[in-house]
């Protein structure tokens, strides 16, 4: 059985950590994987990236070539937008050449492949949705409007009041190329692949819901004091932690949301820790301290964070299957989201978290307190380990995948 995960990095990133993890998962379950990527960052060899300097050097290119046609969309708001239009990238053609049992298609924009390529893949594919693009007319997310269902334009990402604006051209350019490609569509989440069956543009695939995978003998509670020590963190206070990539910038990470919410809070023996953010110049007053780490990389460091705090919460306004929830929750500490897209497959309200009403920030207030002060705060953190072990574990998830790879081999999708 041979296999080839595509995506556009191979560890930079919330859909590259995921889709690396899977690959690794899969060696270890004595299947022949490999990774085919625009930018190579890690020096595994399993894993193929750009070789010559100019092709590195084009590489780098390619995804600001890619996003100029969003910039004269002066009104857009801040949600990611792929047009992928960008030709002569020469992944189909490594792609083919290598000939794999199953082409793993994750996340393929910033300038990686064109959408019309897509049809030129000649080995079966099986797609990963890490977001929404897959099925809508170029946006990430679709900021709650649905309009991938019936066919976009006046997109409300790129602020567009024109019913033939980018992101009509964009969902009519997967429509022609979609319908001659049969593919096997993998929700990360129960709530993307509802999603994705309920979208026009790939209604008619075969669809499935499998999560990422996590190696749960590498994120597992750490010594909590020896932790906090390591990242110079009071011992004597509740910690709640939040994090994501551009953690403070990014609008759909709800960092709004959770600054209303700490406000709302009666327990001030709490300090904030926020990873994946640097100080700002103007901090917010809480009434108690933040820590700003930055932006973290690897797994160790990671780990000791999780095990160094009470709680994390995730007040994402969308969301797919978070890698932070996994994390944190591998690591035997309970997290606090609102009730959206796939937080639910993960947090079991007051069992291993909670799940705010979404948007509530009252709500959301009252579920970090409740975790924090929760008399069975230890039942909680040994329910989340075991949710993740029993669901998301490599060597589980990685054996669903192989299942499906067996199905899908010699058989016409």
């Amino acid at each position: 059985m041979k296999i080839l995960i595509v995506n556009t990095s191979d560890i930079t990133g919330g859909a590259a950590r995921a889709a690396y993890r899977l690959h690794r998962a899969l060696i270890e379950a004595q299947v022949d994987s490999q990774v085919l990527v625009q930018d190579k960052k890690s020096d595994d060899y399993t894993v193929i990236g750009p070789e010559t300097k100019v092709q590195k050097a084009i590489a780098k290119l390619r995804p600001t070539l890619d996003h100029l046609p969003v910039k004269r969309y002066k009104n857009r708001t801040k949600t990611l937008f792929s047009p992928a239009w960008l030709p002569f990238s020469g992944v189909v053609d490594k792609i083919n050449g290598i000939n794999p049992d199953i082409v793993h298609l994750h996340w393929i924009c910033g300038g990686m492949i064109r959408i019309e390529d897509i049809e030129k893949i000649k080995p079966p594919i099986v797609w990963s949705l890490h977001d929404m693009w897959a099925f809508t007319g170029g946006c990430h997310y679709d900021e709650g409007c649905g309009a991938y269902i019936r066919g976009c334009g006046n997109c409300k990402v790129l602020g567009s009041n024109k019913v033939k604006d980018l992101s009509k051209k964009i969902y009519y350019r997967k429509l022609k190329t979609f319908k001659h490609k049969r593919m096997y569509i993998i929700g990360l989440s129960k709530w993307l692949s509802k999603c994705a069956q309920n979208s026009f543009l790939l209604k008619d695939n075969n669809h499935i819901n499998l999560p990422n995978p996590i190696d749960t003998n590498l994120y597992k509670p750490f010594d909590r004091f020896k932790s906090r020590e390591i990242w110079n963190l009071p011992q004597d206070k509740k910690l709640v932690l939040f994090g994501a990539i551009n953690a403070t910038g990014d609008p759909r990470k709800g960092y709004n949301e959770l600054c209303e919410s700490l406000h709302k809070l009666t327990d001030k023996n709490i300090e904030l820790v926020i990873v994946g953010s640097s100080k700002p110049k103007v901090d917010q007053n809480f009434g108690f301290s933040t820590h700003y780490l930055g932006q973290l990389f690897d797994d160790v460091s990671l780990v000791t964070l999780y095990s160094a705090v009470d709680v994390m919460v995730v007040p994402s306004l969308q969301e797919n299957l978070s890698n932070a929830i996994i994390e944190s929750m591998a690591c035997g500490k309970p997290v606090v989201a609102f009730d959206v897209g796939g937080n639910s497959d993960m947090i079991e309200h007051k069992i291993n978290g909670y799940l705010a009403r979404p948007f509530d920030k009252s709500d959301l207030a009252n579920g970090i307190e409740w975790a924090l002060n929760a008399p069975n705060y230890d039942e909680l953190c040994k329910n989340a380990r075991e949710k993740v072990m029993r669901e998301f574990d490599s060597r589980v998830v990685a054996g669903k995948y192989v299942e499906l790879y067996k199905q899908l081999m010699g058989n016409e999708l």
